[in-house]
Formats: C-alpha cells, sequence, structure tokens
C-alpha cells in the first residue's frame, strides 16, 4: 500500500539519524527495547496499547510498526480494532471534557 503523503523510512534514514545524534540515537532504541519487554503486561498488550496511541497521535509510521508488531506479539485483527475505536472515544471523549471550557466562556458572556 503506498502511501504519497508521508516518505517511505529507509535504512538510509535510519543510519543518517544514527550519525547525526548517535547517543540520542542509541538512548532511544535502548529505551523503547526496554518499554516493549515482557514486564507488568505482556508484549501483545503493550503494542495493542501502542496501537491506540498511534491512532490518537495520528503517526501512520507508527499505526504501521505497531499494527505489524501487535499481530507478530499475537494480536487478533479484532483486539486492534477494538484498540483503535478505544482511541476514537477517548479523542472524541476530551473534546467533549473540553466543552466545559466553552460552556464558562458561554456564560460568562452572557452575563457581561
Amino acid at each position: 500500500m503506498a502511501d504519497h503523503h508521508f516518505p517511505r523510512a529507509t535504512r538510509a534514514h535510519a543510519e543518517r539519524r544514527h550519525t547525526l545524534a548517535p547517543k540520542a540515537d542509541d538512548a532511544f532504541r535502548a529505551f523503547s527495547k526496554a518499554v516493549f519487554a515482557e514486564g507488568a503486561l505482556d508484549v501483545p498488550t503493550k503494542q495493542i496499547i501502542a496501537v491506540a496511541v498511534a491512532h490518537v497521535t495520528q503517526c501512520p509510521w507508527c499505526i504501521e510498526g505497531h499494527v505489524k508488531a501487535a499481530r507478530r506479539a499475537g494480536a487478533s485483527a479484532e483486539q486492534i480494532m477494538e484498540a483503535i475505536w478505544v482511541a476514537a472515544e477517548m479523542r472524541a471523549g476530551a473534546a467533549f471534557a473540553h466543552s466545559v471550557k466553552a460552556l464558562d466562556l458561554m456564560e460568562d458572556g452572557e452575563t457581561e
């Protein structure tokens, strides 16, 4: 599936990123490895969480990488889609919750 809006990450990109900031790149890779390692949460659960977060942050590379990683870790298509729906509700829920600010402002404006 070609995506013409976002460039495809390549090995050359990864090598260039490492060349420009090797310590930060190494630290990020170590951090990522530690975060996604088996722990209190199993690997499939961590990857399902990552899929949901990737949809909220709207990162196409993260979506692709974590959907693939979740499937490799054993997550079902149904689990992944359910996580995406949770992400959608949370994103919409934030807009709903923040409406309190607008409601307060409108009320204040009505009394001025």
